[in-house]
């Protein structure tokens, strides 16, 4: 009787859980193929680059790759952490507000270059994973974290909090605001490359 008991109780979760689960099947894929998209982005700019390429400034207040990939790897793990903790323990989010509507707003104004923005302190490169071989690591164990939260997490649209972009995010849009950020370093990194004086090896 009590193991009854028990795998109905087990069982009356689930259903609850999936039942709370308002990230609809098409968001989450959708969510996933932008971050597996990104991830590859962020290895292909940097893929067969040596040392001194990775090292490369166009200008003394400039980031080279290696600096910015530094940054879009601490941004994952500070973002993540948002996402994951902050965030899913946020309050409601409010009712009535288009969800897609903001989703699309991350997607357009966090890649946009043309937009600059100051990273804050926390985020700044200062050579906190070593060589540029740790820090692409540092980054693809980050991403894989990130990648496995949103297929597996359910309740990623119950919650939403303050965010700098004037609206409270839930933890699904903070996730494609990772990738987001990932595609407009990644951009980045691809300015640094086409610079004249990039070095040829």
């Amino acid at each position: 009787m009590k193991r009854t008991v028990l795998l109905l109780s087990l069982l009356a979760t689930a259903v609850a859980s999936f039942a709370a689960d308002t990230l609809s099947a098409d968001d989450r894929k959708k969510g996933l193929a932008y971050l597996e998209k990104t991830r590859a982005g962020v290895a292909a700019a940097v893929k067969g680059l040596s040392e001194a390429q990775m090292k490369f400034k166009s200008a003394p207040d400039r980031w080279s790759v290696l600096e910015t990939l530094e940054h879009i790897a601490s941004a994952e793990d500070f973002l993540f952490k948002l996402a994951s903790e902050q965030a899913m323990k946020g309050p409601p989010r409010p009712a009535g507000e288009d969800v897609k509507a903001i989703d699309e707003f991350i997607l357009k104004a966090i890649p946009d270059r043309t937009k600059k923005a100051t990273a804050p302190e926390p985020l700044i490169p200062n050579g906190r994973f070593g060589s540029p071989n740790a820090t692409l690591a540092r980054f693809v164990s980050a991403r894989s974290n990130t990648i496995e939260f949103m297929r597996k997490t359910g309740g990623l649209r119950d919650h939403a909090i303050d965010s700098p972009l004037g609206k409270k995010l839930d933890p699904y849009q903070w996730l494609i605001f990772v990738a987001a950020h990932s595609e407009r370093h990644t951009k980045q990194m691809l300015e640094v490359k086409a610079d004249a004086k990039f070095p040829k090896k």
